[in-house]
């Protein structure tokens, strides 16, 4: 949906939008969110935001700013997310993955994200992904990501000041040559051997392949955000080799987080 007005009777989910115009969901942080809304079979809608209007339509709405500059400005990035469900006339307006993913489970405890007891370790695990499975990928991601936004986000996060995504360092460098890609890659693949190490742990009283057991669960939904992002950027040079890394590990968990994949 294009109107940036929350809706006064469902959740709205403020994403990014994709390179030119596209409407498909690719960042990571925002997938975690979304993969707990289609999992708890919540209600909601999206509003598709381009970068360099994000900090307009979120300080328009209101909404959280996720950090300040050493100057006191303050900055803002997606997700954000409004839930007018317990007060139309004044939603509760959210941002921060972690912040809306612990909202979600408070407040729609119905098929829990988060089994009992086990939040603290799904969060670390959270946290694992994102600060160093994650890291030898950015490299390779995050200009491939660059390259698909349309030429006005390409320009603003360029800009000095274009933080509303992946730091702007990282984005003006460009893609590593062949040898040099390859190697980043040998070193992402060393991340997902180790994360394959752990998980076979889990083979006799666990299916192996998910973190909890053998239902899916936040832990999951951190990793396969990565894969869709993955997926989405780097589909021929990226998935096409991770899926079938560590035999078949990581196919198998996006088949199992197949089902909470739908984008509104």
């Amino acid at each position: 949906m294009s109107s940036h007005r929350a809706s006064s009777s469902v959740i709205t989910l403020y994403d990014l939008k994709g390179g030119s115009g596209s409407s498909q969901p690719w960042a990571p942080n925002i997938w975690r969110v979304r993969f707990i809304l289609n999992y708890k079979r919540l209600r909601y809608r999206t509003v598709w935001v381009d970068f360099p209007d994000v900090e307009s339509i979120l300080s328009s709405l209101g909404a959280p700013p996720s950090s300040f500059r050493s100057n006191g400005r303050p900055v803002y990035t997606l997700p954000v997310l409004v839930d007018p469900s317990r007060n139309p006339g004044r939603p509760l307006i959210l941002s921060n993955t972690n912040n809306i993913s612990e909202y979600l489970e408070a407040t729609y405890p119905s098929k829990p994200v988060f089994p009992p007891g086990s939040r603290a370790l799904q969060s670390l695990y959270a946290h694992y992904i994102q600060e160093v499975l994650a890291k030898p990928l950015l490299p390779l991601l995050v200009p491939l990501s660059h390259q698909q936004l349309d030429h006005r986000s390409q320009s603003y996060f360029r800009a000095p000041g274009g933080l509303t995504g992946p730091p702007s360092s990282a984005t003006n460098q460009p893609l590593p040559p062949g040898p040099e890609r390859e190697r980043q890659w040998l070193q992402a693949k060393e991340q997902f051997d180790f994360l394959d190490s752990i998980l076979a742990k889990n083979v006799g009283d666990g299916d192996g392949i998910v973190a909890m057991g053998f239902e899916v669960s936040y832990a999951d939904f951190a990793l396969c955000s990565v894969l869709m992002w993955i997926r989405q950027v780097a589909l021929h040079d990226g998935w096409s080799r991770i899926q079938h890394w560590n035999g078949g590990r990581w196919e198998q968990l996006w088949q199992k987080c197949s089902p909470y994949m739908d984008n509104h």
